[in-house]
């Protein structure tokens, strides 16, 4: 059995530390500072902004531990793409590395170029003509950086972890002991002036989503860890428990330090909170912090995401497979993906906001997470005898819940933003005529060749 030879060859090296690190380093990017302003939008209060915080915390907790058992059970290279692969087949998978490929890794490098622009614009006070032209060119720059091959981007990642982790600590440490006043009290649970609590609290869910996008990877190292068994489960609790409170306080910070009339829709809430806080000075340099982190999250983006397309070439299951397929002579870095993400990158930048391409490509990847949480069910019963180094505890109320979660972004997606979801649904099945159409290529040349 593949999967079984590919777990075999793995090293174990991993203890439980160095995989917290590892999930906690994987989710926290652009997100935590700028979804503010649409989960306040759709809450309407500063009671209801953190609590939604706390229930998108709790969804990403329970899909993390589902996904954890497919991970060490199936741990092998590509993630989701092979466990989606396993359990339903090459078409399916195919069509989610079709959707990560033109729609969730461009969407997300567009998105945050976007919100990259309105950062430099307020921080610098130039025009706010000069958005496009500032987030194309950071977009572009960025890829140009990885043509210098995985090394420089690699080097990128580094600097903007640590980047991002310094405006966090300082807005979190000196914003929830400075003097305030606007009054925060997270009882009673309200929605504000909005008609309707529950519209509110699913609208602020959904916004919340993009800040927590990367917890599907998290069970990527299980094939690597000493002790699947007890340190897996056990650093996706803890690790996403820890996002959730970085996610609260510093919500709490910004709802605290500004008027909350002034959050909703503001991009550059983040930015006003650390001027608020820091003073003029100090709070330019933490948003030049934010700045560098964005930065990198752009960055991790764009160099994982062009090594799908390359992936889907190399393997021969797209058209044109030789173009992707191609790495550059001295980087040996996959140029012609890259430069097909980045254009479709680019076209985004003019068709979106940012809230728009970020609901876009979280609605799309759940749809495929949802797959994956039914998958544990189905090979439970397929396969009693697989191998699971790790088993969800409570099973199955986490997969449960994980699946209900996941099934009310998608609905209310549906209900609230038909025109967003039927492009995101329309991008992805347009990959499947181009999979049929290849693969019978291929197997007409094969029998021209017997």
């Amino acid at each position: 059995m593949e999967e079984g030879e590919n777990q075999e060859n793995l090293k174990r090296t991993l203890g439980f530390f160095p995989a917290l690190s590892t999930v906690m380093g994987l989710v926290i990017g652009g997100g935590v500072f700028f979804k503010i302003s649409s989960v306040t939008q759709a809450t309407g209060s500063a009671s209801l902004t953190i609590w939604v915080w706390v229930l998108a915390g709790f969804v990403t907790i329970m899909a993390g531990l589902t996904v954890a058992e497919l991970a060490a059970a199936l741990p092998v290279a590509g993630g989701i793409f092979k466990y989606i692969e396993h359990i339903y087949g090459k078409i399916p998978a195919f069509l989610l590395a079709w959707a990560q490929s033109v729609v969730y890794y461009p969407a997300a490098i567009s998105a945050l170029s976007i919100v990259f622009a309105t950062q430099v614009i307020n921080l610098w006070g130039l025009s706010a003509s000069l958005q496009i032209p500032i987030a194309i060119a950071v977009a572009v720059f960025i890829f140009a950086c990885n043509l210098l091959g995985a090394k420089v981007g690699g080097g990128i990642q580094s600097v903007a972890f640590i980047a991002k982790l310094i405006p966090i600590v300082l807005i979190i440490g000196v914003g929830l002991f400075t003097p305030s006043t606007n009054n925060v009290s997270l009882f009673p649970v309200t929605a504000g002036s909005h008609p309707s609590f529950w519209t509110s609290l699913g609208g602020g869910y959904v916004a919340t989503m993009f800040a927590f996008d990367g917890w599907m990877n998290v069970g990527n190292m299980a094939g690597e860890m000493k002790h699947p068994e007890k340190d897996l489960a056990k650093s996706i609790i803890i690790g996403l428990l820890g996002i959730t409170l970085i996610y609260v306080l510093i919500s709490f910070v910004f709802v605290k330090e500004l008027p909350f009339g002034s959050i909703p829709g503001n991009q550059n809430a983040a930015s006003e909170a650390a001027i608020k806080i820091f003073g003029g000075f100090g709070g330019k340099l933490v948003t030049i912090g934010i700045l560098v982190s964005v930065f990198g999250s752009i960055n991790g983006y764009s160099m994982t995401g062009m090594r799908v397309s390359y992936a889907l070439g190399e393997d021969d299951n797209i058209v044109f497979a030789k173009f992707f397929g191609k790495l550059t002579k001295k980087s040996r870095v996959p140029m012609n993906a890259g430069i097909v993400q980045t254009v479709i990158a680019i076209i985004m930048v003019f068709l979106g906001s940012f809230d728009y391409l970020t609901d876009m490509l979280v609605f799309v990847m759940w749809i495929f997470s949802i797959m994956m949480f039914v998958g544990v069910f189905i090979l439970r019963k397929r396969e009693p005898d697989l191998k699971r180094p790790y088993k969800i505890n409570f099973y199955p109320i986490p997969p449960i819940l994980a699946i209900i979660g996941g099934g009310y972004i998608v609905v209310y997606t549906i209900i609230t933003q038909p025109t967003l979801a039927l492009l995101g649904i329309l991008l992805t099945l347009v990959g499947l005529p181009l999979y049929l159409i290849h693969d019978h290529n291929k197997k007409k040349l094969k029998k021209e060749t017997e």
